[in-house]
């Protein structure tokens, strides 16, 4: 596969199936689909997008959705990085990286004060994927936190020039 020929882009209706059906597959694997996920997952646009939000693909040349990510407003300028999934086929070729590099360029671009993202210590390769662009762990589980799985709490602290 030629990384080179991937693009992100924006949520369109048309990617609402591989939104959701990237995410399911990870999360059967390595865990069980929430009640809350489903929630999210069928409707990203009243979840997401309506908030205030953002939801990214990374695309090949034959316009098929290879990973995803979201940022979710929660209000007050705080954002959580969430629903970050890459199809098994395309993962280790640096897709994760692609969407996580377009989602704080836009972040970065908001009027925001705060990026989060809850994970699990059992995803190791994301882990260090979010410590390498500046995610910092916090006390887990995050107050209000929405998923049970979620022992990991990180929040974007970016080095100073």
């Amino acid at each position: 596969m030629n990384t080179n020929a991937i693009r992100i882009v924006g949520f369109e209706p048309r990617w609402r199936a591989d939104f959701a059906a990237l995410n399911i597959e990870w999360l059967e694997q390595w865990f069980e689909v929430e009640a809350y996920d489903r929630e999210v997952l069928q409707h990203p646009e009243r979840y997401i997008l309506a908030g205030g939000g953002y939801i990214l693909f990374a695309v090949d040349e034959a316009d098929r959705a290879l990973g995803t990510v979201a940022l979710m407003h929660l209000g007050d300028g705080i954002y959580e990085l969430t629903k970050m999934a890459v199809s098994p086929e395309a993962r280790g070729l640096g897709i994760g990286r692609l969407l996580m590099d377009e989602a704080l360029r836009l972040y970065r671009s908001l009027d925001a004060r705060e990026l989060f993202l809850e994970s699990s210590s059992k995803l190791a390769p994301a882990l260090a994927l979010y410590e390498s662009v500046g995610f910092r762990h916090h006390p887990a589980p995050r107050a209000g936190s929405h998923y049970a799985r979620a022992d990991v709490h990180m929040i974007w602290e970016p080095q100073k020039d």
